[in-house]
Formats: C-alpha cells, sequence, structure tokens
C-alpha cells in the first residue's frame, strides 16, 4: 500500500487503528516491518511522510456515537522524525440526553498542502482554518 502511494498518482485512502495520528503512523511503519521490507527505519518514514499528506482520527466515544477528533497534516521529516501539525480538534462541550455533544475547531494553522487544493479550483476561506478570527468559533 505504501510503494503504491508513492507512485506518482494522486488520491489514495486507507484506513489503520491507533489511538492518535502520531501513533497512526508509528504503525503503519510497524506494519512495513512485519511485512518483512528490508528497508532501514528511516527509509520506511521516509515513505510514510511523502506518501501521507493528512491523518483523520476518528474516535468511538463512551455514549458509542463516533465522531473524527483531530485532523493533522504530515509536513515532512526532521531528521529520522516525521513532523506532524494538528489542523482541526475536537473539543467536547457537554453531554445532552447522554450523547455527547462537541464540535471540531482550527487550530489556527494553515496547512502546507493548501496549494494544491486551491490549484485543483477549490477555494477555502482562510477562517475555515481560524486564521483571522479571534478566539474560537
Amino acid at each position: 500500500m505504501l510503494q503504491a502511494m508513492n507512485t506518482g498518482h494522486d488520491g489514495s485512502l486507507t484506513t489503520l487503528h491507533a489511538n492518535t495520528p502520531r501513533d497512526a503512523l508509528s504503525r503503519l511503519e510497524t506494519m512495513c516491518l512485519m511485512a518483512g521490507m528490508d528497508l532501514p527505519h528511516r527509509a520506511i518514514r521516509e515513505q510514510i511522510a511523502s506518501a501521507i499528506d493528512v491523518v483523520i482520527q476518528q474516535e468511538r466515544m463512551r455514549d458509542g456515537s463516533r465522531r473524527v477528533v483531530a485532523v493533522s497534516e504530515v509536513q515532512g521529516m526532521e531528521g529520522d522524525v516525521i513532523t506532524m501539525s494538528e489542523i482541526f480538534t475536537f473539543e467536547k462541550t457537554g453531554i445532552e440526553n447522554g450523547k455527547i455533544i462537541g464540535r471540531l475547531l482550527p487550530t489556527g494553522l494553515r496547512p502546507r498542502f493548501i496549494d494544491r487544493i486551491e490549484s485543483a479550483g477549490i477555494r477555502l476561506p482562510a477562517n475555515i482554518f481560524g486564521i483571522g478570527t479571534r478566539g474560537r468559533f
């Protein structure tokens, strides 16, 4: 899967189970090693950092519902470490009739991949990322 994602064709999607977006990348690295890929750890991390733009974490809440709780951008490598930044994070605001209430909030960081989105003709206002707004939504 990782090799296929690095073939130069845009648009891949996959799922895996992990506790956090960072854990997801670590788990993907471990799965590559378990598959017998005879590559150094750094080479696998470079493949991951090159292939993956965004990690979206979905979590089962205590009320049984599933919610997106984090949207994180994979930014690249710094030394041997894959760098990431959180673009959106879930904020629980309460419980109503036994259901968890909350919302996905922008962190104020503009993702690096926005240029590719815009070159595809999709225009997103800066405030969708919390840029140019005061306080939280």
